[in-house]
């Protein structure tokens, strides 16, 4: 079982979503993967959630977040043999609906495949491979979403699925110091846009 928000719990086996859509940030995580929920983001929300207080004496509601698998079954998740199937194709299909009705104003993911499915979920070209997301240029991909943040469009913003210490650049003081800065960065465009984002604790 998978601990969320508020104590909700999400069997990893059966449930593929959970939070509301209508809410303005959502999370893209790959089913093979769902520890990213609690070894990325609980720490990153931590973080933005500290530095939210620290400016503004108020705390956002995550209890409405929305969360969702990329597809519903992990074994789905394209590998170096089969990348793309016509099952995922479809996957992209529903979730760009999804997107199109909905218009989260955050959409974050966790890795190399939810970034490229939503790369795909936005037609943006040219389609790429597996091994075209590296840990850098993961990091890169997030300094730019950063710099171009448009509150009047959805924000899709690139996180690591992990972060190890066997990556030379990350030892425990480097997982904190990424932890730390993606948090203060996500939370800075937060505080900037504070009157167009309905999440605040009342």
């Amino acid at each position: 079982m998978l601990t969320l928000n508020r104590g909700i719990q999400i069997d990893e086996r059966v449930q593929r979503d959970s939070g509301e859509m209508t809410y303005p940030i959502w999370l893209l995580v790959n089913p093979k993967y769902p520890s990213a929920y609690h070894d990325i983001w609980r720490p990153i929300l931590e973080e933005i959630q500290d530095r939210v207080y620290r400016e503004m004496y108020i705390r956002i509601d995550t209890s409405n977040i929305y969360i969702r698998k990329t597809v519903i079954d992990s074994e789905l998740v394209p590998n170096t043999l089969n990348w793309w199937g016509k099952e995922v194709a479809k996957e992209i299909n529903v979730f760009r609906e999804m997107v199109h009705e909905h218009k989260p104003k955050i959409l974050i993911t966790f890795g190399a495949f939810p970034f490229e499915f939503v790369r795909r979920v936005f037609n943006i070209k040219p389609e790429k491979g597996p091994k075209a997301w590296s840990t850098s240029i993961l990091r890169d991909e997030f300094e730019k979403s950063i710099e171009n943040f448009d509150i009047n469009k959805t924000n899709r913003i690139p996180l690591l699925r992990r972060v190890v210490s066997s990556d030379k650049l990350m030892t425990r003081a480097g997982r904190e110091t990424y932890v730390n800065y993606v948090g203060a960065m996500i939370a800075d465009r937060i505080i900037e846009n504070r009157d167009s984002l309905n999440i605040w604790i009342e």
